[in-house]
């Protein structure tokens, strides 16, 4: 008895013991920044996560970028993102982002008729 007591508490305290984590390291880092506030940087650890992006100044002071960014997910899928960030604000893309379900049929003719109103000067007042 004595001894299966000894097991449980010598496997529990095996199981218990921290779990070292993935040491990640650089391969690639580079980065480039102008004077006029444009950059690129791209960079890979050996994890598999990598980002790109490449920026520039907008026509009204905004930082502009356009890049990507990728990683392992916990499935070990290669997750890959590209975006857009401008005046628009941010515009990922990727097949694995959700996409929302089709609007019902009869919200097209909803908007149809809602045009229709406004060019004929139909207004709601909000209460």
């Amino acid at each position: 008895m004595k001894s299966v007591l000894l097991f449980v508490c010598l496997a529990t305290v095996a199981l218990a013991r921290p779990q070292l984590e993935e040491v990640v390291e650089w391969v690639r880092d580079e980065r480039v920044q102008e004077e006029d506030g444009s950059f690129n940087v791209q960079f890979e650890l050996t994890n598999g996560h990598a980002e790109t992006a490449i920026g520039s100044v907008g026509e009204n002071g905004q930082v502009n970028m356009e890049g990507s960014y990728q990683f392992v997910d916990p499935n070990g899928n290669l997750i890959e993102v590209r975006y857009i960030a401008n005046e628009f604000g941010f515009q990922p893309q990727s097949d694995f982002l959700p996409v929302a379900p089709p609007a019902p049929a009869h919200v097209a003719e909803l908007l149809r008729i809602a045009e229709e109103q406004r060019a004929a000067g139909i207004t709601f007042e909000k209460k």
